[in-house]
């Protein structure tokens, strides 16, 4: 059996140091648009397959195109309706292929962090040089065209290494979207003085999952994700709680989504008075000056009592 990968402690959700967020809210909410490029004929990979047919692999490619042709315009006017600004899941080759959809999000004061440069090109096989040099460009590319500096980080599909985390550490990432293992924000295990944490980005809330594998209508879809809000925006009257909605324009952003979606930011929207509506940076920063530290000294006292 292979060894756990220790990337962070077991630490019940009963009995910790209590978040509460700016303004006394409940529930800090987050809107990730995945805003990626998709290549035709990406170079191969031998561990997985970018696409399911053989090149060339025109429905594929044209369907996820969709998103950033039609998808994504479509979900960013609705968002300025809430006053809702997205935290980018950004492909961050979008920065040369399609600029004007970057500075659109600029212009809004959106948040982009890094999914690597192509969501067709993979963590897999990579040397740790090799990766460290992928994070690298995408700082530095999201930084030419922007002026922001990337603070989070999601592999590119979802695909990692055993260096990913200690990488994020060492090039100033703030939060990894890359584990699933929490609906508050936790500290990981790193090596030195940075502070990375693991910031609650749900799969099961995720569009993708959603549609392309539980193969729900977009009303089902709509009432999974205000159940989950209300169940988290309860349980954050205890202890602050943290709501990503995790979406992909190409699916979403179909017109007959549209409508139950606007449900849920409706609904969202109506608890304000409850509920931090922000970025993922934003809550990465409150997180590491007012809770990171009590976190830490949380996760040791419960260690101890089991030793």
């Amino acid at each position: 059996m292979k060894a756990d990968p220790n990337l962070y402690g077991y630490w019940p959700y009963i009995n910790r140091p209590k978040i509460t967020w700016p303004g006394g809210k409940k529930l800090a909410f987050w809107l990730a648009p995945n805003i990626e490029f998709y290549e035709l004929d990406p170079p191969a990979n031998p561990n997985r397959k970018s696409w399911p047919r053989p090149y060339p692999d025109i429905t594929g490619y044209s369907y996820r195109d969709h998103g950033n042709r039609v998808g994504h315009w479509r979900l960013m006017e609705m968002m300025d309706e809430f006053g809702i600004r997205g935290s980018v899941s950004l492909s961050t080759a979008m920065c040369q292929h399609h600029p004007e959809i970057i500075e659109a999000c600029n212009q809004r004061k959106w948040e982009f962090f890094s999914h690597g440069i192509y969501n067709t090109r993979y963590t897999y096989g990579m040397s740790r040089a090799q990766e460290d040099a992928m994070i690298k460009d995408s700082i530095q590319t999201v930084f030419e065209a922007t002026g922001q500096k990337v603070r989070g980080y999601l592999a590119p599909a979802l695909t990692h290494s055993e260096h990913t985390i200690e990488l994020l550490a060492e090039n100033d990432i703030w939060y990894s979207c890359d584990l699933f293992q929490d609906d508050q924000p936790q500290p990981l295990k790193i090596e030195g003085h940075k502070k990375l944490i693991s910031m609650p980005y749900s799969l099961e809330v995720n569009d993708h999952y959603a549609f392309n594998v539980y193969g729900q209508s977009a009303q089902q879809y709509s009432d999974l994700l205000i159940r989950h809000f209300d169940q988290l925006l309860e349980e954050g009257g205890d202890s602050g709680t943290v709501m990503c909605i995790p979406v992909h324009a190409y699916l979403i952003g179909r017109a007959h989504r549209m409508g139950p979606f606007r449900q849920v930011l409706e609904h969202i929207a109506a608890h304000k008075d409850d509920v931090w509506i922000s970025t993922a940076a934003e809550i990465a920063a409150y997180y590491r000056d007012h809770c990171y530290d009590a976190a830490l000294e949380s996760i040791a006292s419960y260690r101890k009592k089991g030793e």
